[in-house]
């Protein structure tokens, strides 16, 4: 045995020489010994070329990562489901072909699935997290499925590194904790380390984490595609979804509480909204634009760390999405479903972007090992609604029962049998490439900090507020130093004053760093602000009224019927659940009972005691935080005369979100406001701000 250049040399029985390994050699090999001499970008052909399937890394790294997990997804295990239909407004021909984009009189099914992307199956819906926002659209041409995030950006520019992205943010191997959770080292090092994941950072650490509800969640479909029409003219498309009831966020006190209230908040929230005819909708906007706009762009569009600002491209309204049932069985519908960005229709193409070429290879390889074989497309709901023949055959889970002798193409023997069709048959547009093979990003991806300064610098005051608050939570979770020195030094880099905050919230001092490209100044996007943007709207909203026996009838009657008028759920919440008796000396059953029903649950929130009820009910603790979280969480109060001691109890001081009712006049004024979902000006007077 003898030891050369770090390895060690052992000689078999036959004489022969081994190489082995020791522990002074640090190259990164694959599974097979291979030595990799670059981990960080897929095989190209040419810098903005298209991933080539040569690259035999890549298949291996994202094969035993689709693998990893047996048998809920790797990713976005935790999921929420919903049919539905979509409608486009009018004829899209003049930029694609695909036929569920013609008629507008046609109505397409959808199936959808929303998620969370870091925990388990079984972890909780308020997790801070990006969303999945899938759509299966089963059309007359197959199927095509739309498979988004709730943000319109990635971590990462290529597939390679998704593996990486990934095993940072879940549990640490060694430990098995935090579930759900970015806000550990492991997640940290590898974003630290990524200048690249700057923006998206930007967007975790926002109220876009944290949606109130998957009925008020935009989405995304991330990557930029191709559209094209029947002339063979292509243009270049991203695909974003607009929920018709506004979108709205949680703040991070409501979100975390809610995650020990009720686990499932956002599943119940949609299950409940579909069950009572209160349907989710959602408009399809498109963002479409040519090679010669690309290209005038002061980044590139094959890069999906960046955005097109709707300022730059605005956006083009073409149609909605209703989800109008339930499944009748979760594991059936939402646990099997299948998604792929491979499944495309004729009209719809894909681009060189690497992270979507990636992904084109790892969801049919990661469905073979989840659903137990390559017949997963005749599970019910991933089974094309039109007609689908070929001669693939056999297999583990085979249900169609293919008839005659024939299980290839061409043949003489079966002429009725399945054959291509250039006429009506998918055709990939025919782009030009050129270059060398190489494992290299384009000069063109290297701005990793001008589009996150963009969304610092369109967020309003509160919005700023909660990203610094909560990269001072995250980094604050970190028990390594260097780390959170690394961090702070780029988001300096970011903006001057987010990095002055975070350090200040921490107690240190940056790590100085210089970007191997200087941030641009960008001008601002108001359309990336949720607050800046929002409607007043109540509609899919939720009001708690708090009652007691003896409780004032007609108020009760007059808060229900104005909410109800504006498109809100309605739930009287008892001291127990069966019921009261009001003031009217009826019967009134309870839709919850306060024990089980903080007031986390609601948009706005009534209290509306009797003196006598009111008087029990001051000396809760229960009661006291029921009123405290209402108003720590930014949401209006309406009150009745009666119960102005609870307030007094609770110990918040009054403001002008906490209306007396009284008058008709006060009831408006109460409903305007919910409107606005929270009162922002009181948040700085509660709370210390980063």
């Amino acid at each position: 045995m003898a030891k050369r250049n770090g390895r060690t040399e052992h000689s078999g029985a036959g004489g022969e020489t081994h190489q082995i390994a020791t522990s002074d050699d640090t190259t990164l090999t694959t599974n097979q010994g291979l030595a990799i001499s670059d981990n960080q970008n897929s095989l190209k052909y040419g810098a903005r070329g298209p991933s080539l399937l040569e690259d035999q890394i890549l298949r291996e790294k994202i094969t035993h990562f689709d693998h990893e997990r047996i048998p809920e997804r790797i990713v976005h295990a935790r999921g929420s489901g919903a049919h539905g239909y979509f409608q486009v407004y009018k004829s899209l021909a003049p930029i694609t072909r695909a036929a569920f984009l013609q008629n507008p009189r046609e109505k397409t099914r959808v199936f959808v699935r929303f998620s969370t992307v870091a925990g388990g199956a079984g972890s909780i819906d308020t997790a801070r997290d990006v969303r999945g926002f899938a759509v299966k659209f089963y059309t007359s041409e197959g199927n095509f499925d739309l498979v988004g995030n709730n943000i319109p950006v990635f971590f990462i520019q290529d597939a390679m590194k998704f593996p990486d992205l990934v095993h940072s943010v879940k549990m640490e191997p060694d430990r098995g904790f935090p579930q759900a959770a970015s806000a550990h080292d492991t997640f940290w090092d590898f974003a630290s380390l990524m200048p690249e994941t700057m923006h998206m950072l930007m967007w975790a650490m926002s109220d876009r984490a944290i949606p109130r509800s998957y009925r008020m969640m935009e989405g995304f479909g991330v990557h930029t595609f191709r559209l094209v029409n029947a002339k063979g003219k292509s243009s270049f498309v991203k695909f974003h979804w607009r929920p018709v009831a506004g979108s709205v966020s949680l703040v991070w006190d409501e979100a975390v509480k809610l995650g020990g209230q009720d686990f499932d908040f956002h599943r119940r929230d949609l299950w409940d909204a579909i069950a009572s005819g209160d349907y989710p909708e959602y408009e399809l906007a498109l963002q479409v634009f040519d090679e010669e706009a690309a290209n005038k762009l002061p980044f590139d569009v094959l890069d999906a760390t960046k955005l097109i600002p709707e300022e730059v491209v605005p956006l083009q309204v073409v149609g909605k999405m209703t989800l109008d049932r339930n499944p009748d069985n979760f594991f059936a519908e939402t646990e099997q479903v299948a998604f792929h960005p491979g499944h495309v229709v004729p009209g719809i193409d894909f681009t060189n972007d690497p992270l979507l070429q990636g992904r084109l290879f790892s969801y049919t390889d990661t469905q073979l090992s989840r659903l137990g074989g390559a017949n997963f497309h005749e599970i019910p709901i991933n089974k094309p609604v039109c007609p689908f023949r070929n001669f693939q055959r056999d297999g583990m889970r085979r249900i169609e029962v293919p008839k005659g002798r024939v299980a290839y193409e061409p043949n003489s023997l079966d002429p009725r049998g399945p054959r291509e069709n250039p006429d009506k048959g998918f055709a990939s547009f025919p782009a030009e490439e050129e270059g060398p093979k190489l494992r290299q990003r384009p000069e063109s991806f290297a701005d990793h900090y001008s589009q996150a300064r963009l969304f610092w610098v369109s967020m309003s005051d509160p919005e700023r507020d909660h990203i610094a608050g909560a990269f001072t939570f995250e980094l604050g979770k970190v028990e390594t130093p260097a780390i959170r020195e690394r961090m702070l030094g780029h988001l300096a880099v970011v903006h001057p004053e987010l990095g002055k905050r975070v350090a200040d919230g921490l107690g240190m001092a940056p790590e100085k760093l210089a970007p191997a490209r200087k941030p641009q100044d960008l001008p601002e996007s108001p359309t990336l602000s949720l607050i800046r943007k929002a409607k007043p709207t109540l509609a899919g909203r939720k009001l708690g009224i708090l009652a007691t026996d003896g409780a004032d009838a007609g108020l009760i009657a007059e808060l229900r019927k104005t909410a109800e008028a504006k498109g809100m759920a309605v739930a009287l919440v008892a001291p127990k659940i069966g019921g009261i008796v009001d003031g009217a000396r009826k019967k009134q059953p309870a839709d919850m009972a306060l024990a089980s029903s903080p007031s986390t649950l609601f948009d706005a929130v009534a209290i509306v005691p009797s003196a006598s009820g009111a008087k029990v009910l001051a000396t809760q603790a229960a009661v006291q935080d029921w009123i405290r979280d209402a108003f720590a969480h930014l949401k209006w109060i309406a009150v009745a005369p009666e119960g102005e001691a609870l307030i007094a109890a609770s110990g918040i001081e009054p403001d002008e979100g906490v209306v007396s009712l009284g008058s008709a006049k006060a009831t408006k004024a109460f409903f305007d406001g919910a409107a606005t979902h929270r009162l922002w000006a009181r948040e700085p007077k509660l709370r210390d701000i980063a």
